[in-house]
Order: structure tokens, then C-alpha cells, then sequence
């Protein structure tokens, strides 16, 4: 499947910033089953590149002169469902059992971990955890925000992708199996759910195995990857400091479009 993508954010300040500095994880990068073809990035300011203790192509923003809006657009084309292994991974996966306040768990989702994973755990139980924190936790946008954990999430029944993410990676954790999130793009033929997106990776079997809980299935040819982490403060697209600027408001649209080739 070929995709074309293009990612637009404009930020918006009541008052004007002296200094911006951000982190783009915006760059897809060939493997896991996806080639880029080809992708940019424009922004009004400095991009200087590198590669995170992960893996991924981080661009750092830089605005040092005065400003009141910031534009970026990510753009580009990715061929998905292809036969390619990841890249090298510079990471260990038991570096993924790491717990962070993110990924935490408390009783109840000990107890959800242990009535879905089976003691010989395998891919299908993983499916089972998945089914079930779909079933727990409704699909529902403006109830959660970047800072909700996994607990609060789940406690509250209700979230967005990054909760679902954050919930199924803190029960692997608990479980022994290393997780991490991933952030990404979604495609849907009718375009409903064209938009960015999260889901997760888990280790079994000497492999990462992907899972879009929000959709309940495993991540496939409508994914592209962007970032992976420990939660969504490593993945997320967009991270960054500003001073001054006062209130801000952001507005995001994504793009996305199948060609034939």
C-alpha cells in the first residue's frame, strides 16, 4: 500500500515567544514492515537532526527570534505491508520492562493482567488483553489528557489510543513481557479515522509483535510508524519548551491518500 501523508500543526500565541525549541518526532523510517519513499519536514526555524537512545530521527526545532506562531508540516510518501525485519534495534528489549508513572499498575490492573495472560504466555493471550481493555476502557476523545496514567485511565473507563497504549504496555510490564509504545499514523479507506495515532509493541517469541488496542487488532498495512518509547512522553509527535508567548492554541490536520503505484 502506497500512502501519501502530509501533517500539518500550527501553534498560535496571544503574545509574542523570545524562544521555542522543540522536538519533532516526525521522520518515518524504513523497516517493520514500511519504506519510505520519500519525506520532509518544513518549519519556520532551525531543524538540527539525531537519533534518540531508541531509535528514532528526532529533528530539534529552534526559533531564537522573536515570534507568535509556529507552522511544521511533515510530508511524504510510505509503502506499508511490505516483507522488511526492523532495524537494527539499539536498545535491548528488556530495557521495556521499565515501569514509568505512565505505565504504572495498581490492583485492578494486576487483576486484569492476571485474568488475560496465561502463565505460558503467548500471542493470543496478548489478544485476550487486548479484547479486554476494549472492552473496559470506551473510546472516547476529551476525557484523558497526556499526563492521564494507565491507572487513571482505567479507573475512569473511558480514553483515547495513548490510554489504551499506556494500559497494555503496563500489563505486559506487570507480566514480564517488554512493551513499549508507539506513535504513528493510521489509515481507513473511508478517511473516519485518518488522523495520528497510537498503539503498542510487545516481545514474545524473540520478536516485537504490534497491537492497535483502540481497534482491536494487530498493526498492519494501514500503520506508519514515527516513534517508539516508554510511553508518550518518548514517542509523542511533538515535545518542546517556549518562553513567553503567553495562551496558546494548536491546531493539527492530518492528510492521508492511497495511490495505485
Amino acid at each position: 500500500m502506497h500512502l501519501h501523508i502530509e501533517h500539518n500543526t500550527h501553534y498560535a500565541y496571544d503574545d509574542l515567544v523570545d524562544y521555542t525549541i522543540q522536538y519533532l518526532r516526525l521522520t518515518p523510517q524504513s523497516g517493520f514492515g514500511q519504506q519510505v519513499k520519500h519525506w520532509d519536514l518544513r518549519v519556520n526555524g532551525i531543524l538540527l537532526p539525531h537519533v534518540d537512545a531508541h531509535g528514532n530521527l528526532i529533528h530539534t526545532l529552534v526559533i531564537d527570534k522573536p515570534h507568535q506562531e509556529i507552522n511544521i508540516t511533515a510530508y511524504g510518501e510510505v509503502e506499508t505491508n511490505l516483507d522488511l525485519p526492523p532495524q537494527l534495534e539499539p536498545l535491548a528489549p528488556t530495557v521495556y520492562l521499565r515501569v514509568t508513572p505512565l505505565t504504572m499498575v495498581d490492583n485492578a490492573l494486576r487483576q486484569l493482567a492476571q485474568q488475560t495472560l496465561a502463565q505460558d504466555i503467548d500471542i493470543t493471550s496478548l489478544d485476550a488483553l487486548m479484547q479486554a481493555i476494549r472492552d473496559r476502557v470506551i473510546y472516547r476523545r476529551g476525557t484523558t489528557s497526556a499526563q492521564t496514567s494507565a491507572i487513571d485511565s482505567y479507573t475512569k473507563g473511558e480514553g483515547v489510543c495513548q490510554d489504551h497504549a499506556h494500559i497494555f504496555i503496563a500489563c505486559c510490564r506487570y507480566a514480564g513481557i517488554p512493551a513499549r509504545y508507539v506513535s504513528g499514523y493510521l489509515f481507513t479507506k473511508d478517511g473516519h479515522l485518518v488522523e495520528s495515532h497510537a498503539w503498542a509493541d510487545a516481545w514474545i517469541s524473540g520478536q516485537w509483535h504490534s497491537f492497535d488496542v483502540s481497534n482491536g487488532q494487530r498493526a498492519n498495512g494501514i500503520h506508519v510508524r514515527l516513534a517508539v518509547g516508554l510511553d508518550y512522553q518518548d514517542a509523542c509527535p511533538i515535545s518542546g519548551i517556549r518562553h513567553g508567548g503567553g495562551n496558546e492554541q494548536m491546531h493539527v490536520k492530518v492528510q492521508m491518500s492511497q495511490s495505485q503505484q
